[in-house]
């Protein structure tokens, strides 16, 4: 399985992004999907992960500002960041969890100015 990350990118404080994950198979059924960030100097942390009955999880620093969705006729999964905090900067990896295995995208760089 193949993930491919875009929308990343520079914006201000309070701004908004939309990063995608574009899967190479259907995503439909698959126990999870998720997004995570990794700052510099610090470990990998979980933001948002959606599972195949429709549920979510969110960190509690992203909660009410980061919603995560899919779409399974694109095999695509979404995160829409809201109000961006410099703390939010962070490379941000897409992650499938399947039934044969766990998979990672190559990382978009997100980078919220002060």
């Amino acid at each position: 399985v193949q993930l491919v990350e875009s929308g990343g990118g520079l914006v201000q404080t309070g701004g908004s992004l939309r990063l995608s994950c574009a899967a190479s198979q259907s995503i439909f059924s698959t126990p999870a999907m998720g997004w995570y960030r990794q700052a510099p100097g610090k470990q990998r942390e979980l933001v948002a992960l959606i599972q195949s009955g429709g549920g979510t999880n969110y960190a509690d620093s992203v909660k009410g500002r980061f919603t995560i969705s899919g779409d399974n006729a694109k095999n695509t999964v979404f995160l829409q960041m809201n109000s961006l905090k410099p703390d939010d900067t962070a490379v941000y990896y897409c992650h499938l969890r399947s039934w044969s295995g766990n998979y990672w995208g190559q990382g978009t760089q997100v980078t919220v100015s002060s």
